[in-house]
């Protein structure tokens, strides 16, 4: 985006993560994706918002370029983002997770209120007992028969280099931490201006209205907590909302810019 923007590697624990920071005087913006995605799903958001904020993509552990690791957890991903912010000098920024990124950003939010600025969640981080014994066989099944494909699509990097096991683990565990017992106390604790953008639909994997239901888990945080609003409610579905809604997403960076200025 500019002639400061840095590529490269950066070196955490075992592995090392693709990074790519547009440098500049802008409001810094950490950008977390989603479960199996890469950086470039951002790309709409960062060139509509553009120079006023300085952004700072990267791949996660397996994915996109980013290299294999031992340590696939939820808590690895939360590491991550201290790291790729130690590593690019960045001391508080606005943290922007969709899907998985959002329950990463939620909790990276609530443990460290004086470096966020403020959170975007897109479509994700909502608390909902989802996860139950049928379920996780449902999701253990699902990611077994990917696994036959899985070898074929690896070189366009459209699959991360994880097995399907640790895929279906993954999942899994962002189960459990998105039960109300869990996210619920997390979102509390959120000190710094948030905003949900919501997708309609289903997502990957889902049956139904199961989708809709998971995401009016939200009513009650909303209630709870004065920090978080709805910015928005989009009518893509949960793939698509950051190709065909990316304004909803970059409009409500700038607003959490502006309240956590």
């Amino acid at each position: 985006m500019t002639s400061s923007t840095w590529t490269g590697m950066v070196p955490v624990e075992d592995t090392a993560l693709a990074v790519t920071d547009t440098g500049g005087p802008g409001i810094p913006v950490i950008y977390l994706n989603g479960q199996f995605a890469t950086q470039g799903y951002w790309r709409r958001i960062l060139a509509d918002l553009g120079t006023d904020f300085r952004h700072i993509t990267y791949d996660e552990r397996a994915r996109g370029k980013s290299r294999r690791s031992a340590d696939y957890s939820f808590e690895a991903a939360v590491r991550d983002v201290d790291a790729v912010l130690a590593a690019r000098g960045v001391e508080r920024a606005i943290v922007v997770g969709w899907s998985y990124g959002a329950v990463v950003a939620a909790h990276w939010a609530a443990r460290n209120p004086a470096r966020t600025i403020g959170t975007v969640l897109v479509d994700g981080a909502f608390p909902y007992d989802w996860l139950d014994d049928a379920m996780e066989q449902r999701i253990r099944k699902l990611f077994k028969r990917l696994n036959l494909i899985m070898p074929l699509l690896r070189p366009t990097g459209l699959t991360p280099r994880m097995t399907a096991a640790q895929q279906a683990e993954s999942n899994i565990e962002l189960g459990k931490l998105s039960r109300e017992a869990e996210l619920g106390p997390v979102l509390d604790d959120i000190k710094v201006p948030t905003r949900y953008v919501v997708a309609s639909g289903t997502s990957f994997g889902s049956k139904g209205d199961e989708q809709e239901q998971i995401r009016a888990g939200l009513d009650a945080v909303t209630i709870r907590n004065p920090n978080i609003k709805v910015s928005a409610k989009v009518e893509s579905n949960h793939g698509a909302l950051l190709k065909k809604d990316f304004t909803a997403i970059s409009g409500a960076v700038r607003e959490v810019a502006r309240l956590g200025e």
